[in-house]
């Protein structure tokens, strides 16, 4: 039987494939359990610094499995704690992630690749959030994040019409962090993140704890949290090396600790 998703490790760089080409990577139960227990062994591993997620030229994600839950009721969801149960191991992940987006990221998988640290978008990408035409509505933080991304104005536009945002418009909005074109755009994700992985770890998790901080606290509170973990830098073997290779001009030998 075919794995629903693909797992390679690259230098210090972990990447996962979605694999369900016949529905455009659509996003069911056994690809989201799949997608968490890769997050649990990449983040258990010290080896890995960062991580790629992908799908292929056609779709990075196609959404939920409509085909799946089209028969489902309110207590079929409430009682198996549907998206809870299995699609927020992203949000808990420690190191950095980044998401490859080539062909459309629908629905849920707009909201997967919403999940990662950096968007990275081929020029023929798609993003959208059309559950409204099927009467139901973003579950996986698609309210909640497309507005922390892109704006009040915008985030309504996407939810209401459900219509399509292409690259560009992605990434003038602040929903892509960088535009490549389709034949690139994983090989360019793949270089940055083994460039983020040859940063300390700790460090790296330090950041990405404090810029997600920022969507989730008020300034005075973020900025208080901000400076406590710069002072913790400080109890780093890492900040030592770091700053002792900046004055005598040599590359850093990061220990990760």
């Amino acid at each position: 039987m075919r794995s629903v998703i693909i797992i390679e490790t690259l230098d210090r760089v972990g990447l996962i494939r979605l694999n369900r080409p016949e529905v455009y990577n659509a996003l069911n139960d056994e690809l989201m359990d799949a997608l968490g227990a890769a997050l649990d062994a990449f983040e258990a591993d010290e080896h890995i610094g960062c991580v790629v997620i992908t799908g292929s030229d056609k779709a990075f994600a196609a959404g939920a499995d409509i085909a799946a839950m089209k028969a489902w009721d309110y207590m079929d969801v409430y009682k198996s704690d549907f998206i809870t149960r299995n699609w927020e191991r992203l949000r808990s992940f420690r190191k950095p992630v980044i998401a490859a987006v080539s062909g459309v990221a629908i629905g849920g998988g707009c909201e997967l690749a919403m999940m990662c640290d950096l968007v990275f978008a081929a020029d023929t990408a798609k993003f959208a959030l059309p559950e409204v035409k099927l009467a139901v509505i973003p579950g996986a933080g698609g309210t909640q994040r497309m507005p922390r991304a892109v704006g009040k104005a915008k985030a309504m536009d996407l939810c209401l019409t459900g219509r399509f945002m292409d690259a560009a418009e992605a990434e003038r909005s602040g929903l892509v962090s960088r535009i490549y074109p389709a034949d690139k755009v994983l090989e360019e994700a793949l270089s940055a993140a083994i460039g983020i992985a040859a940063h300390s770890l700790p460090v790296l998790m330090m950041l990405k704890e404090s810029v997600n901080r920022a969507f989730e606290s008020p300034l005075a509170e973020g900025l208080l949290f901000e400076r406590r973990t710069l002072h913790a830098t400080f109890a780093l073997a890492d900040q030592k090396e770091g700053m002792a290779a900046f004055l005598d001009k040599r590359r850093p030998k990061f220990a990760n600790r």
